[in-house]
């Protein structure tokens, strides 16, 4: 009984290989593919919802310690406050477009799904995300201030970091985001429990919040909020963000996780096929 423990144990415990990795994401993605748009849908709204926490807890921070801190000091606690909304949403299963940058493409590079099934995967999943994220803002821009939690003023202090770029440096701000955000949906595959994919969510998205990089679904909470709190954001300030960011995580995640992933496992994965029916 000890021994079939300790083998349980080791199995658990045993890293993942690079094609099992593959294959798993295949498998996820293709899940993700054949879902009904009705599933798809109300789980992106959830998990435009939940990912706004990371923003509630952020506006809190900011109007209890603005001011009152060091504002290097400050953006460091956002940072850490930042991961939170990313915790409820990946390990609770709910659709995040900037996950699905990656892992939607990966069935199509393989030849399981069609890009017409992509794009219909993704357009279903931003608009979730973004509906989701409104319904959240808009509390967000009511609730917290009457009830003396947060100052409408935070999310104009969230928010301006965000706007005052040039497109071209949104997009690149976006591509570094979305890389990371297709590196998250990656190693959370490969790991083996929940606490370690938390550490794991927790370090990525901390990344994001302190290099104050552009993610095209908490970004859109932030600006869409604070341009309903502050007359110094508009609407042409929230598109020009969103459009830019949105492309920027696309990029981010087809390019510099799905094909090159892809690219250099799947020819070993040929490979030791190949090598396996020699064997035999």
């Amino acid at each position: 009984m000890v021994r079939l423990v300790n083998k349980l144990k080791e199995a658990l415990n045993k890293p993942k290989q690079i094609n099992e990795i593959l294959d798993e994401q295949i498998e996820t993605g293709l899940r993700e593919h054949k879902r009904s748009n009705q599933d798809l849908f109300l789980s992106a709204i959830s998990a435009g919802l939940e990912v706004g926490f990371s923003v509630f807890l952020m506006a809190s921070i900011y109007s209890l310690f603005n001011e009152v801190v060091h504002p290097s000091m400050l953006h460091v606690m956002l940072a850490i406050a930042y991961p939170l909304g990313f915790i409820f949403v990946v390990i609770g299963k709910s659709e995040l477009f900037t996950e699905h940058t990656s892992l939607a493409v990966i069935p199509v590079l393989s030849k399981d799904a069609t890009i017409k099934s992509l794009l219909i995967l993704w357009g279903v999943v931003y608009l979730g995300n973004l509906l989701g994220g409104y319904i959240f803002g808009y509390i967000l821009s009511v609730l917290p201030e009457r009830l003396n939690a947060i100052d409408n003023g935070a999310f104009y202090g969230l928010a301006k970091k965000l706007i005052h770029h040039p497109w071209h440096i949104i997009v690149g701000s976006g591509i570094l985001a979305g890389w990371l955000m297709g590196l998250l949906s990656w190693l959370v595959t490969s790991s083996q429990d929940t606490l370690s994919r938390i550490v794991i969510i927790t370090l990525i998205t901390f990344v994001i919040g302190i290099g104050g990089l552009h993610h095209s679904i908490v970004g859109s909470i932030e600006v869409f909020t604070a341009s309903l709190t502050s007359i110094e954001i508009t609407w042409k300030d929230y598109l020009h963000v969103q459009t830019s960011a949105t492309l920027g995580n696309i990029i981010g995640g087809v390019v510099f996780v799905a094909f090159v992933k892809f690219s250099h496992v799947n020819p070993r994965n040929k490979h030791y096929m190949s090598s396996d029916k020699k064997n035999k």
